[in-house]
């Protein structure tokens, strides 16, 4: 009789574990694959691309979308109406995003992206994100590029403007 009650307890146990990875697994698969522990945002203001695209044209008013990082990747194609104000690893670059931000209301909606490498590696959006939400900002969001803006955003066939 034992031997019967540890069984049942065993499998009680297995059922019980099994219950718990099933409700903690859509919980892992939804968090951001590219999060860093030191990231001054929070999931939900990590903005996939696919989300930002829909903004583009269903929201007014429009979302202001600002680059922040280096100049050479900026030319060849930004999204379309992204201001250049970086590179915000630069005290420069973060100064040049300072000053274009003290004109926008503090509950505009605010969109940053780099793109130059994956998102977790980025040295631009995190000084950026700090700067602008250390302003207020309170629809402040980040783009989620977790590899790059030309795989992430532009090989997706999302609008691309090159500089004038």
């Amino acid at each position: 009789m034992a031997e019967c009650s540890g069984g049942r307890r065993i499998g009680a146990f297995l059922i019980a574990a099994a219950l718990g990875v099933g409700m903690v697994r859509p919980l892992i698969a939804r968090q951001d694959p590219a999060a860093h522990p030191n990231d001054p945002w929070d999931e939900a203001e990590a903005l996939p691309p696919a989300d930002l695209v829909q903004l583009l044209g269903d929201v007014t008013p429009a979302p202001a979308i600002v680059y922040v990082g280096f100049k050479p990747l900026y030319r060849p194609g930004h999204i379309p109406g992204a201001p250049l104000h970086g590179p915000t690893s630069d005290p420069q670059g973060l100064e040049d995003l300072r000053r274009w931000a003290e004109r926008i209301p503090r509950s505009t909606m605010v969109v940053i992206y780099c793109g130059c490498c994956p998102l977790d590696k980025c040295p631009n959006v995190r000084p950026a994100f700090t700067l602008l939400k250390t302003m207020g900002f309170t629809n402040l969001h980040v783009l989620r590029l977790t590899t790059s803006f030309a795989t992430d955003w532009v090989e997706k066939g999302f609008p691309v403007e090159p500089t004038k």
